[in-house]
Formats: C-alpha cells, sequence, structure tokens
C-alpha cells in the first residue's frame, strides 16, 4: 500500500504522483471498465480539451489521488462501509496545492451527495459502482447539509470536478500520460509554495 513519503517536497511531490500513476495506475477502478489511472487521466484530458482552467484539470486529475494513498486501500464492490479516500487525498496534496485544487479532492465525494439532492436527474449518469459507493458514503445530501455544503467558495470548481469525474470511464478512450500533464501540475505547485517559476 502506497504511503505518502514524510519528506516530501515542493520538488518531490510532482515525482511522487508521477510514480504512482506508473506503479499502481493500472489497478482496477471500483468495477469500471477502466483502471484507477485511466479514469484520472480521462477527466483530466476532457477538461484541458474543453479549455477548463488548470485548477479543474489539476483537480480531476488527482481527485482519487487518496485511493493509492490510504490507509484504508482501494474501494471494492464488496465493501460494505466507505473508505474515506478522499480525506486521504486531501491530507496529501494541501501541503502543496491551493485550496481549490485540495477541495476539488476532498469534496468530490460530498459533490455526488449534493447532486443527487439537488439534481435528480443527475442520479441517472451514476454508474452501478458509483451508486453503490453513494449508498456507503450516506446517500443524497439533506437540505441542511445541502445549505452548508453551498457555503464551499470552491463549490464551482468542485461540481466541474465531479462531472469530469462520472465522464472519466469511458473504455479504451487514449489519453496522455501523467507526464504530459506534470509541467502543470509542477507551476500549480510552484504558484502555491511561493516558488518563481
Amino acid at each position: 500500500m502506497t504511503q505518502a513519503p514524510k519528506d516530501l517536497t515542493p520538488d518531490t511531490i510532482v515525482e511522487f504522483l508521477a510514480s504512482i500513476f506508473e506503479r499502481r495506475g493500472g489497478e482496477e477502478y471500483l468495477g469500471e471498465p477502466v483502471t484507477m489511472g485511466e479514469h484520472m487521466l480521462q477527466g483530466a484530458t476532457i477538461a484541458e480539451q474543453n479549455g477548463q482552467p488548470d485548477e479543474i484539470i489539476v483537480g480531476a486529475l488527482l481527485h482519487d489521488i487518496g485511493h493509492f494513498t490510504s490507509e484504508f486501500g482501494t474501494f471494492s464492490m464488496d465493501d460494505t462501509e466507505d473508505r474515506h479516500h478522499e480525506d486521504a487525498g486531501a491530507e496529501v496534496l494541501e501541503q502543496f496545492f491551493p485550496t481549490v485544487v485540495t477541495d476539488c479532492c476532498k469534496y468530490h465525494v460530498a459533490a455526488k451527495r449534493y447532486l443527487c439532492a439537488t439534481k435528480p436527474s443527475y442520479f441517472e449518469r451514476l454508474s452501478e459502482a458509483s451508486v453503490h459507493s453513494l449508498n456507503l458514503q450516506g446517500g443524497p445530501m439533506s437540505a441542511e447539509e445541502v445549505a452548508e455544503f453551498e457555503q464551499n467558495p470552491n463549490l464551482k470548481h468542485i461540481i466541474a470536478v465531479r462531472y469530469l469525474d462520472e465522464a472519466g470511464k469511458i473504455a479504451g478512450m487514449e489519453t496522455p500520460d501523467f507526464r504530459h500533464f506534470a509541467p502543470r501540475v509542477q507551476r500549480m505547485v510552484d504558484a502555491h509554495c511561493g516558488r518563481s517559476a
């Protein structure tokens, strides 16, 4: 199980993330027709093709990184409780990325619950695996949870990444690899950490 090294720095975080994609990106993704790596690369590729800002592209690229860094391991269709991969991922990212990117990771599960509560048609878009995980994650939000979630200043970015999460499940879709996005990721790290390019 990959654990985030304690000595990660702005100089090593991008290489660490690249190594996760290269070593573990081929692992099964929640019963979907794509691997974990393909799923995240598809979301980032779709965002890039649609001219989305770096925050959304990088947010989509890294939103599920917690599946690889979590001590709870990877979700499976046999799970009977949530593994909170979103929190594990955000914990790794928060010291190197702006809050908007971290929030896209930390709250992409909440965004699914939010959209199921506020846009009934959204539920119809969910795959069988996504419905299964929704049930483990608490189901659609209550009215009180919706009101609280809408206070997040990064709500629009989080929702955008959530839609990319659902879109990135296309069997056979060709995408660039992580290295294609690495310079963009590094620029975001450098800007957040106050380093000049």
